[in-house]
């Protein structure tokens, strides 16, 4: 079930959108202003070390594609 990461060409702003089926999939919409002028951003994922030196890294969105 994944999460979409979008942002809003009409207000700017990003948003999740969790999908839970590909049958469900459908255009997605802003959830702040209801437009459907979005573009799907990149999605960074954070990875979890196991050794001394290495860190958890931060989940982020590097923007859209």
């Amino acid at each position: 079930m994944p999460i979409y990461e979008y942002r809003c060409d009409t207000c700017g702003r990003d948003f999740d959108l969790f999908v839970r089926s590909a049958a469900e999939r459908s255009e997605p919409q802003c959830s702040h202003c209801g437009s459907t002028r979005v573009q799907k951003a990149i999605s960074l994922f954070g990875v979890a070390g196991s050794g001394e030196s290495q860190d958890i890294t931060a989940a982020c969105s590097s923007g859209p594609v």
